[in-house]
């Protein structure tokens, strides 16, 4: 009915009391707001202004009217608003950084909800060791990028954790009782180290508890490669249970006596903390991320 020239006019009529200072804040003539507010109250059926002397009043229809049509521009403004900031924070590019086994396992079915979310939103994929991540992420290469165990003061986002788990062939002496294993014991065996192409994995991991692996027999970056050969009865290894298949005969899995977890944290560059696309990335995340989150 009518357009939002129309109700504009009618609620700058009311607020002024006068058509030709409500016409002149319209854009109009004082003959087209005359013109305009009789087609109103004609598709209106109701007389909307009484015509005084020297200015208008409403009737009470009219403030009645008016009162839904202030409502109405509200919503419209809150409209146009909305669509203002999506213009700026839901399109755009981000290049996210990660190490492949986030890509592989964590990330794919949440950027798959995002992208149909935000098809406006271009992202850009870099794949690489942990510390090439927080390379990229100081030089600005990357706007975001997945941290392993990011300490508190980086303001990361978290995504969740992994269990490491001992792996051993399931007829080694270690998995006969099905037992948790103490992490000391782990280590002094033939071992398989497996990477995943991340500084942090069962070599660092040893350090940190004031232990070392004594007997590394091969080091292997794909986790499926060590897996493999810990079924080959090569050595044993250490993993994250995100990386291991549910069905994988000839392999025995079992947590530490004391649990080790990696946590994944979002962290952003500099100028990535600013950029509105990342942080629609960010909330869209926390929004649709399951929790616990054990990947």
């Amino acid at each position: 009915m009518q357009n939002l020239l129309h109700w504009r006019l009618l609620v700058a009529v009311a607020d002024s009391g006068k058509i030709t200072l409500a016409a002149s804040q319209c854009g109009m003539t004082q003959s087209g707001a005359s013109q305009a507010i009789a087609q109103l109250e004609e598709a209106l059926n109701t007389p909307l202004l009484v015509r005084l002397p020297h200015s208008v009043a409403l009737t009470q229809s009219g403030e009645q009217i008016v009162s839904h049509a202030r409502t109405m521009l509200a919503e419209l403004n809150a409209i146009q608003h909305c669509a203002q900031q999506a213009q700026s924070s839901h399109a755009g590019k981000i290049r996210l950084a990660s190490f492949p086994s986030a890509f592989a396992l964590l990330l794919p079915p949440l950027l798959r909800k995002f992208h149909r979310r935000f098809p406006a939103i271009e992202l850009v994929q870099l794949e690489g060791t942990d510390l090439e991540v927080e390379n990229w992420l100081a030089l600005e290469a990357a706007d975001v990028g997945i941290v392993l165990n990011p300490k508190p003061e980086r303001q990361s986002h978290p995504l969740g954790k992994d269990l490491w788990l001992a792996v051993t062939a399931t007829a080694h002496k270690l998995a006969r009782n099905r037992q948790p294993i103490d992490f000391n014991e782990l280590v002094k065996q033939p071992f398989v180290l497996a990477t995943g192409g991340c500084q942090l994995n069962a070599q660092l991991l040893a350090q940190q508890a004031d232990l070392a692996l004594t007997d590394v027999r091969v080091t292997v970056s794909d986790w499926n490669t060590a897996l493999t050969l810990v079924r080959e009865g090569i050595g044993v290894s250490l993993v994250p249970a995100s990386v291991i298949p549910a069905d994988t005969p000839g392999i025995c899995a079992l947590p530490l006596s004391a649990p080790l977890y990696r946590h994944f944290g979002l962290v952003c560059s500099f100028a990535g903390a600013s950029s509105a696309p990342v942080q629609t990335l960010l909330h869209f995340l926390q929004d649709h991320l399951p929790l616990p989150v054990s990947s």
